[in-house]
């Protein structure tokens, strides 16, 4: 854990600044830049004309290529920094723009806002930037969940998981978990160009999120304003997900705020059937987002406080 007051200092910039506007404009961002090399890489290797297992192994290097370069990156910058205790600070300037801990939020209350205020319309636009599924046909119990799944699923992949890996090996972690998120993000999903090539990016990102999901979902317990039912929601309902992953923090805030996630939804207008986490609870509303950030923010601040701890450990 040699980097772990390196990952506080990222989510405490992160924190305070975001990543600015003016910044975004004038560089972009390196999942930006991620993402035009793994389009480079899918463009260029990812050819229908080529048989199904062909296409799964190009899918197989072109993942590995992605993340190897990354990691690299994050060697090299990190081998060239100053030794002590400056070397913390820069590693976690240098990671600040990979903890999406200020941009989650932003985006989560931003549905809030105007839900609570009965503005169902300006609700559905907010939470059409944060999930994939139709939001002309979310209702406030649709949107409010929506909502609250993706503040748990993204404080996994988005901050708990980039500052676990950031806390092991540093830089070249935290640029490899974040290589690995993007592919899962942009190839990884099924689709008839992605079926055999982007496999091996979704089954790495399973793998890289086991330990950052569960921990998250424990950490969520621990700060919850219903603890014994987020733990008793937790370990009922979590492998109940479609995801080996998301299961865990999303079913753990559902136990927590006592409300029924997942369950069907509608996705390019197909109803997708899933089960309920923590089934049989009332439909949330639209306080029910407000306070499952609420329990967000003191989960960062107890994360936050733990790496730091754990520096000087």
């Amino acid at each position: 854990m040699g980097f772990a007051g390196a990952m506080a200092v990222a989510m405490a910039v992160d924190a305070l600044l975001g990543w600015p506007a003016p910044l975004f404009a004038r560089i972009g961002h390196p999942v930006t830049w991620l993402g035009r090399l793994i389009t480079m890489v899918d463009t260029a290797w990812n050819r229908p004309s080529d048989p199904p297992a062909f296409r799964r192994a190009a899918g197989v290097a072109g993942a590995l290529v992605v993340i190897a370069v990354s990691a690299a990156l994050g060697w090299v910058l990190q081998s060239v920094l100053a030794l002590g205790w400056i070397q913390f600070v820069l590693v976690g300037i240098l990671a600040w723009p990979l903890v999406a801990l200020r941009s989650l939020d932003d985006h989560v209350a931003a549905v809030a806002s105007p839900l609570l205020a009965g503005d169902i319309a300006g609700a559905r636009e907010a939470v059409s930037r944060i999930v994939g599924r139709d939001p002309a046909a979310l209702d406030e119990a649709g949107i409010a969940r929506a909502a609250i799944e993706s503040l748990a699923e993204n404080a996994s992949d988005g901050i708990v998981a980039p500052v676990f890996w950031g806390a092991l090996f540093g830089l070249p972690g935290i640029f490899a978990y974040k290589a690995i998120n993007t592919l899962d993000s942009m190839i990884g999903h099924r689709s008839e160009r992605h079926e055999a090539f982007g496999w091996a990016a979704a089954r790495i990102d399973d793998v890289a999120n086991f330990i950052p999901a569960r921990l998250t979902g424990f950490l969520f317990v621990l700060l919850a304003p219903k603890r014994s039912e987020a733990l008793s929601c937790m370990t009922r309902d979590a492998r109940r997900h479609r995801s080996p992953n998301a299961g865990w923090p999303e079913a753990a805030m559902a136990g927590a705020l006592g409300v029924r996630l997942s369950g069907p939804r509608i996705y390019h207008g197909s109803i997708t059937n899933e089960p309920w986490l923590n089934e049989g609870a009332r439909d949330p509303l639209a306080a029910d987002i407000t306070q499952g950030v609420t329990v967000y923010r003191r989960t960062m601040l107890l994360l936050a406080g733990l790496l730091a701890i754990l520096s000087f450990a």
